[in-house]
């Protein structure tokens, strides 16, 4: 998971924390269990990090170095300190706004690696929405896509997930089985919101 800082510690969050340790103590409660490994975002980076692509105004382009890096040095770590189940189908990715993007992304470039992610609110406006061109050249990958957006972030946020939606229904992803999506009619964009939605998120990627 992208912004780790933001993810278990009010005393690290940029707000308040997701919580995601009691997201997953109540996961566990429904026989669902993960190792969850938190990344924090470098700051004023953290857009070069989270974007393949390079926006005019907000920069961006650094993406693939990072998920090389998440790929080939944080994953063959955690693989040989901790019990996992390293294939495709036992590794997955999370992230909210920018994180969204780079999770999605992720997910579209590196089949092989990952089998399910989280796309939290995704800024799909990036870049002058590049990440439907990516969507629209890949192929359909096996697995599950859990995506979300709050009914209060705003007209075209809004606008912009439900056309990712249906693009990925139209792609082949079938709703219930490999494509979760939850429209949130009380959710912003922000860390309480994300980590409230966070426990029916894993609960259908990891099920």
């Amino acid at each position: 998971m992208h912004d780790g800082q933001n993810l278990f510690d009010p005393r690290t969050s940029y707000a308040q924390p997701w919580r995601v340790d009691t997201a997953m103590e109540r996961a566990t409660q429904r026989s669902v269990d993960a190792i969850v490994v938190g990344i924090p975002n470098r700051g004023i980076e953290r857009i070069d990090e989270y974007s393949p692509f390079v926006d005019s105004r907000a920069g961006g382009g650094k993406g693939d170095r990072y998920l090389d890096w998440v790929i080939g040095t944080v994953k063959p770590l955690i693989d040989e300190r901790f019990r996992t189940r390293p294939d495709r189908a036992h590794t997955g990715m999370a992230g909210s706004s920018m994180g969204g993007l780079i999770t999605l992304y992720a997910y579209l470039r590196d089949p092989a690696v990952f089998g399910f992610v989280g796309v939290l609110s995704p800024s799909l406006w990036f870049a002058g929405r590049s990440i439907f061109s990516t969507l629209a050249a890949s192929p359909h990958i096996p697995g599950r896509i859990y995506l979300d957006i709050g009914a209060r972030e705003g007209r075209v946020a809004l606008d912009d997930a439900r056309r990712l939606r249906d693009a990925l229904i139209e792609k082949g992803y079938v709703p219930g089985s490999e494509l979760r999506w939850v429209e949130d009619p009380r959710g912003h964009h922000s860390e309480v919101d994300w980590g409230r939605r966070f426990t029916d998120a894993v609960t259908f990627l990891l099920k």
